[in-house]
């Protein structure tokens, strides 16, 4: 009687290659549902009105940009706000008081 072939008549060699190719598998598998676990959980932490450092980027009421000019940026600092405007300048203003603390303009660039 002839004996039966051990696991698909494999060499010792491609069967260990075989059992790593199948943990590898596993292991990929497994971080690939952590990863997307993780953001799942947190990106809804991140994205709401009040969440964290956002909650305190509002502009101040009493903000008011000067006549005739409209914004085409903002920035936000600790205790200052930062507008450019499409007149190329940039208006820095307080964030607490809405004031204008300083105006630069900005050199147009050499094409």
């Amino acid at each position: 009687m002839a004996q039966a072939p051990a696991d698909d008549g494999l060499p010792p060699s491609v069967r260990l290659l075989k059992w790593l190719v199948i943990i590898l598998t596993a292991v990929m598998i497994v971080g690939l549902i952590i990863i997307v676990a993780v953001i799942v959980i947190r990106l809804p932490q991140s994205a709401g009105p009040a969440a964290g450092p956002s909650a305190s980027l509002a502009l101040p009421e009493k903000l008011a940009l000067p006549a005739g000019t409209s914004p085409a940026a903002v920035t936000f600092g600790q205790g200052w706000v930062a507008i450019v405007t499409t007149d190329e300048r940039i208006l820095v203003f307080d964030s607490s008081t809405g004031a204008l603390r300083q105006e630069v303009a900005i050199a147009p660039g050499a094409e």
